[in-house]
């Protein structure tokens, strides 16, 4: 009796487990954007941008100053 227990309980749990289960199937468009391309100016970093600035201003200095001693 306990042998024909086990057996139907058994094969009872292999017939639950084996059932199939309804799977739904999501699709999903996603609109993935491009990084825009970045400029050579921006490509520089912080440090070389700053030394670009002061390096105009300098020349502008210097080209001030020459055409000072160029009037005279």
């Amino acid at each position: 009796m306990k042998k024909l227990f086990i057996v139907i309980a058994i094969a009872s749990l292999g017939l639950v487990s084996c059932r199939e289960t309804e799977t739904k199937e999501v699709i999903r468009e996603v609109q993935v954007e491009t990084p825009v391309k970045v400029e050579k100016e921006e490509r520089k970093s912080v440090l070389e941008r700053t030394a670009q600035e002061i390096d105009k201003e300098v020349n502008e200095e210097i080209d001030k100053k020459i055409d000072e001693i160029g009037n005279d």
